[in-house]
């Protein structure tokens, strides 16, 4: 029996558990791993990384307007001959980089002052590039010079070593433009940066040929080879000037033109999706079946101590049982069992019924505990019917014609009355007997009587000190 309460409760745990590790599992696949939903995770995450880079730009904008227009900057740019000019350019150059951290957020890989040429003056921390021509470089640059406006752009190019995210801001003097100020900020920093904005697989910066210039640092390779074999999508972003979304194989990524930056056709902001739109959700479905597991253990532990709690008292009546049909007629039962020992009463019962024992069937101080019924009361007069055979000594007293004379239900009534009176003045309990079993049973007892005396008679109640008897009367 134990066994089969532990097998039945642990494959209902097991369907249970299992439906529900399917159900979880598959529902959190379909609301995590979704296309649509991970691309406009994707979307969320380019347009905030674009937005933030534009940001850091434009404060870097604004923080060398302010600079450019301090007297120390056109002064470095109004030295008498080249050689002062970059001195004091590189001079000025230290002194911006040095403040540029504390003020834009940022340590900056090159700062620079350009003449109106489109030529450096000069650079921080080294007197290199003097002289070179980053206007033709970069066409952007060059037409921001001419037209004396700041801006930002994004500048590449191989042959120069440059990967930067630069921002500049025109010199005046006297209303008229000196030059320009130059800060770049190397973008493998930026993007690091803004990398805690996103929640995919890496951000990258895609030219418009399909070139990855640069990446946050933890795009892997899949990612890589998925823009390239989607860079079609990353030319219509750049043509159009939206967010457009990708997949190739398992990767998901969107791309938006750096709007602001240059002309804002040359360089996409890429950010790829993650696997998943909760992270950790996979190990959700385990703890299912973690659960699952100490139900089956508890379905161990409780099956057993259940087992016992039945199987015990059974062992218990069937040895009983053996017992009896191997001799030991006398064997019974004494069960203390909530649910059995009531089964093991009717069993006692049944057993002294069968082998004619009388059945203890008093309570604890003596008192008769079987129903009232005219059977019992029956067993009673069995002792008492001692005279009503004839004519017993003190039956000659009873006024025979007084006891015919008296109606029928009145004598019932009063005979009755006067056995229980006797009966308790003996001490004895009389619970048991009833009004209509007496009179039924003296009935009974006046039919005999009457055959055999060939007349009716009647009983008068007599007590002789030790017990009540009752005195058949001839009519």
């Amino acid at each position: 029996m134990r066994n089969k309460i532990i097998a039945v409760n642990a494959v209902i745990v097991l369907i249970v558990g299992l439906l529900a590790f399917a159900i979880v599992r598959t529902q959190l696949a379909a609301e995590t791993s979704s296309t649509d939903q991970l691309k406009r995770s994707a979307q969320r995450d380019v347009a905030g990384a674009a937005a933030q880079l534009q940001l850091d730009a434009l404060r870097a904008e604004r923080w060398l307007a302010m600079k450019a227009q301090e007297p120390a900057t056109r002064a470095a740019l109004g030295k008498a001959t080249p050689d002062a000019r970059g001195d004091a350019a590189r001079q000025l150059c230290d002194q911006i980089a040095s403040a540029a951290a504390g003020a834009i957020g940022a340590k900056p890989s090159i700062v620079a002052v350009v003449d109106n040429a489109g030529k450096i003056v000069g650079r921080n921390g080294s007197d290199l590039n003097r002289g070179d021509d980053i206007g033709s470089a970069y066409p952007a640059f060059k037409e921001a010079t001419a037209k004396a406006h700041p801006g930002s752009d994004v500048w590449t190019d191989k042959a120069r070593a440059d990967q930067y995210i630069a921002s500049y801001a025109p010199v005046r003097d006297e209303n008229r433009a000196a030059g320009m100020l130059v800060i770049g900020i190397a973008i493998n920093d930026a993007l690091a940066r803004i990398g805690d904005i996103t929640t995919g697989r890496g951000v990258l910066l895609v030219t418009s040929t399909g070139d990855v210039v640069a990446n946050s640092g933890n795009a892997g390779e899949d990612v890589k080879s998925a823009v390239k074999a989607s860079v079609g999508d990353v030319k219509n972003s750049l043509a159009t000037g939206n967010v457009v979304a990708s997949a190739a194989g398992d990767v998901i990524f969107a791309s938006a033109p750096l709007a602001g930056m240059g002309d804002g056709q040359r360089t996409a902001i890429v950010a790829a999706a993650p696997p998943s739109l909760l992270p950790g959700a996979t190990a959700i479905p385990l703890s299912i079946l973690g659960a699952m597991a100490l139900g089956l253990i508890l379905v161990v532990a409780g099956g057993w101590f259940l087992g016992n709690y039945i199987s015990r008292p059974i062992a218990a009546l069937e040895e009983g049982l053996l017992m009896i049909l191997n001799g030991q007629t006398d064997k019974r039962f004494e069960l203390d069992h909530a649910e059995l020992g009531g089964l093991a009463f009717r069993i006692d019962q049944l057993l002294n019924q069968l082998m004619g024992v009388e059945e203890d069937n008093t309570d604890d101080e003596g008192r008769v505990s079987k129903a009232p019924t005219a059977a019992n009361f029956g067993d009673a007069l069995s002792v008492d019917r001692s005279g009503q055979g004839g004519h017993a000594t003190g039956a000659a007293d009873v006024d025979a014609a007084k006891l015919a004379a008296e109606p029928t239900d009145a004598y019932y009534a009063r005979l009755y009355r006067e056995y229980i009176n006797a009966k308790k003045a003996l001490g004895e309990q009389v619970d048991h007997i009833t009004d209509a079993a007496f009179k039924s049973r003296i009935q009974g007892m006046e039919q005999d009587a009457s055959t055999k005396h060939g007349r009716p008679v009647r009983y008068h109640v007599q007590s002789n000190g030790r017990e009540v008897v009752l005195l058949a009367v001839p009519l």
